[in-house]
């Protein structure tokens, strides 16, 4: 069974900075693209950034490049959000997803989702 598991979100105040993390259990960490997606309420899901399985190819949205850092950690199946700058536009569920196709992850058609861990950044 798989299952991704978010962390590290909160509530902070415009400008600062937090690191999501996405632990994954269950499948083959190296085999599979992934990526964050959030979405606000009210508001449709968005795609934030997505990384190769290899961790060699990342896109991000542009509302956060240059302030959003995707990366991985293989060997410690964990998948990372470094966020700084942090805007009250920010504030959604941020969820990580898998899937063993990069197209699949960035066009928001991964298999697996996590259950999301809120950001709130207050003005």
């Amino acid at each position: 069974q798989v299952q991704l598991v978010e962390s590290g979100g909160g509530e902070v105040q415009e400008g600062e900075s937090l690191r999501l993390s996405c632990t994954a259990s269950g499948l083959t960490f190296d085999a599979y693209a992934m990526g964050w997606f959030r979405q606000a309420p009210g508001k449709e899901r968005e795609k934030v950034s997505c990384i190769s399985s290899d961790g060699k190819s990342a896109n991000y949205r542009n509302s956060v490049k240059d302030r959003f850092t995707i990366s991985r950690d293989n060997a410690n199946v964990t998948l990372y959000l470094q966020m700084s700058s942090l805007k009250p536009e920010d504030t959604a569920m941020y969820y990580c997803v898998a899937d063993s196709s990069f197209g699949k992850v960035a066009t928001g058609q991964a298999k697996y989702w996590g259950q999301g861990t809120q950001v709130t950044v207050s003005p």
